[in-house]
């Protein structure tokens, strides 16, 4: 189902899909590709949302920092000092968190109106990055296709294409809160991390795959999420070429739970302690499956670059299921 929820102050019609099976209904705004909200049944039956968001178009424009459910590029977390330098050549982003590029810039994916068209089960999202928007070089074509499966998974799969060299980095920004109220607190969070890269003051990694033994970051067993992370774990898999689970989002009063699978190397998990208002702080928790941050500026990564020639391909399934 395709509704208009607003306009732009340009006048471009923003529209709102509703996407509904097996018990899960997701809908998805044109504007910033974002996920606005998702229902799903707790233990007893009960439907609620368990994502953060506004009823309309107004809370996401006057609330665009948390990047609510939002699909982000062309480049997900931080790049340090807003530069990068690829085949010898320095581009210079545009600086939108302190002398960093956070997210793609000042006017990221997030901030864009996304062409949607109806596929099976689905939607296919589309836009086109001219090269130089927000510093970055090279024309990229990007798509995502957002599905649900027999089991009501909610699946994102990226694709870009691009003219010239460039880095590449996509994720989705949803907040999730399994209570569907209050504060996610309480949740229990394990992730398939046995590493994770410590950052500086500005969040920029030190470069460091630091284990995780012995310290609050290690979630490879079940342990509340509280608060304090915003922070990249080093997922023991690796990338791959399918999905491959790596994390568990579990509520105790609900009884809901959350998997994420991704072909992803790396994942942001982000207890939403600085999420501004008009929500509390650790409303929800954020799992950002991406690439490192600051990767451009980090050989030893793994790599973000993109060439000609080339397909980026990513993949990401959240589940959802009760015990």
């Amino acid at each position: 189902m395709n509704e208009l929820i607003g306009t732009l102050s340009d006048g471009t019609p923003v529209h709102r899909w509703t996407l509904e099976r097996a018990g899960v209904r997701v809908r998805i705004l044109s504007y910033g590709g974002i996920v606005q909200d998702v229902e799903v049944p707790d233990r007893d039956g009960r439907t609620g949302n368990v994502v953060l968001g506004f009823d309309g178009l107004d809370g996401y424009l006057a609330h665009p920092e948390p990047f609510l459910g939002a699909l982000i590029g062309r480049y997900a977390n931080r790049i340090g000092g807003a530069r990068f330098t690829l085949d010898g050549v320095e581009h210079v982003l545009a600086p939108n968190d302190g002398p960093n590029s956070l997210h793609g810039g000042e006017r990221g994916f997030d901030k864009r109106v996304w062409d949607v068209t109806e596929v099976a089960h689905g939607l296919r999202l589309s836009l086109v990055a001219e090269d130089g928007e927000e510093g970055f070089p090279g024309r990229l074509e990007v798509a995502v296709t957002c599905t649900l499966d027999e089991r009501g998974a909610l699946h994102l799969a990226y694709e870009a294409v691009t003219d010239a060299p460039t880095h590449v980095n996509l994720t989705n920004h949803t907040y999730w809160n399994l209570a569907g109220s209050g504060t996610a607190g309480g949740h229990e969070l394990r992730v398939a991390a046995s590493r994770w890269t410590p950052s500086d003051a500005e969040l920029i990694p030190t470069g460091e795959l630091a284990d995780v033994s012995g310290t609050r970051y290690d979630l490879r067993e079940a342990r509340k999420a509280g608060g304090g992370y915003d922070d990249n774990f080093v997922l023991d898999k690796g990338v791959t070429a399918a999905p491959e689970e790596v994390a568990e989002l579990y509520d105790p009063a609900s009884g809901r739970v959350l998997s994420v699978a991704t072909t992803e190397p790396g994942i942001q998990v982000y207890t939403a302690d600085h999420i501004g208002e008009p929500f509390e702080p650790g409303a929800g928790i954020a799992l950002e499956t991406q690439h490192f941050p600051d990767s451009p500026n980090r050989p030893e990564f793994p790599s973000t670059v993109l060439r000609p020639g080339e397909v980026f391909r990513s993949e990401t399934v959240y589940g959802f299921s009760v015990r």
